[in-house]
């Protein structure tokens, strides 16, 4: 199967919910309009058969780190977790390693050991769960890291939204501050996923700058994307957009199908779909 790749995905399984592994209250939920029949997770199995009638191969799952576990309502989904669902279907599905800055060499140690241990293709780090922005200090020893393990960082860059209100976060990652971070670390692939919502011409920008950034139109349904967005994606940064649902927030059926009705040259469709993906996340499998 040669079909397309989902770079942001998140677990939504009755075990993830159960466990607080989603962030999300039921306010967030009827904010995207989730189906209520969703509300207590989807299993993996279901997952899959969306993936199937969706065209998607393979699918970035995150091990999200959300927040210093010290502070109340932060959480995580263990590496493990992710790693398992990987381990059974390791034809449908790679894991990202979320990034706990706060956790000093012990981060770096459990990042190391989620590549070279796990196959994990890449980092994901969430700036506004730490209220640190892209250029703070206490990241940059992870951008190390990633540039050592030749692995690609992705983080939620523009607005956040308020995702559960017991814990309401500030948006803390404008996609500009993505300048100076790949002026330090040229030979580091990053994403700032999310469009960069509202400041898309700013992640534009960032990524005509630096060779070395991407963005992925996730997180918002494509038939809403800014037409800029979709514009650079079908002509001088058809090599900068890959696909991404960011599920359970926008499902990959629906994404899939309005990507389709964009009307996006054939190479551009091809690239955002899955090439540029296997370009940026060199550890998949080919």
């Amino acid at each position: 199967m040669a079909g397309y790749i989902d770079i942001v995905c998140n677990i939504f399984t009755p075990e993830a919910v159960t466990n607080g592994w989603t962030g999300l209250d039921d306010n967030f939920k009827a904010q995207v309009r989730m189906p209520p029949e969703m509300w207590d997770g989807l299993p993996i199995d279901d997952y899959l058969r969306k993936m199937d009638r969706a065209g998607i191969e393979r699918s970035l799952l995150i091990a999200v780190r959300a927040g210093d576990l010290n502070v109340k309502h932060s959480w995580e989904i263990p590496y493990e977790a992710i790693a398992k669902i990987c381990r059974a279907h390791p034809d449908r599905f790679s894991g990202l390693a979320g990034i706990d800055q706060t956790r000093g060499m012990q981060g770096l140690r459990d990042l190391t050991q989620a590549v070279e241990e796990y196959g994990f293709v890449g980092a994901h780090w969430y700036p506004h769960w730490f209220g640190s922005p892209p250029d703070c200090a206490q990241i940059y020893p992870y951008y190390a890291k990633c540039c050592e393990l030749d692995i690609p960082i992705m983080m939620q860059v523009g607005q956040n939204l308020v995702y559960s209100k017991e814990r309401r976060l500030p948006s803390v990652a404008r996609p500009i501050l993505l300048d100076q971070v790949a002026i330090d670390f040229p030979d580091l692939p990053i994403i700032g996923i999310h469009i960069g919502v509202p400041w898309t011409d700013e992640m534009i920008a960032m990524c005509w700058k630096h060779a070395n950034i991407y963005t992925a139109g996730d997180a918002y349904a494509p038939k809403h994307w800014p037409k800029q967005f979709v514009r650079y994606a079908d002509s001088y940064g058809s090599h900068k957009v890959l696909f991404g649902t960011d599920f359970p927030v926008i499902d990959p059926e629906r994404a899939v199908a309005e990507v389709a009705e964009l009307g996006l040259r054939p190479a551009s469709h091809a690239r955002m779909m899955r090439d540029n993906a296997l370009a940026v996340f060199t550890k998949l499998p080919r």
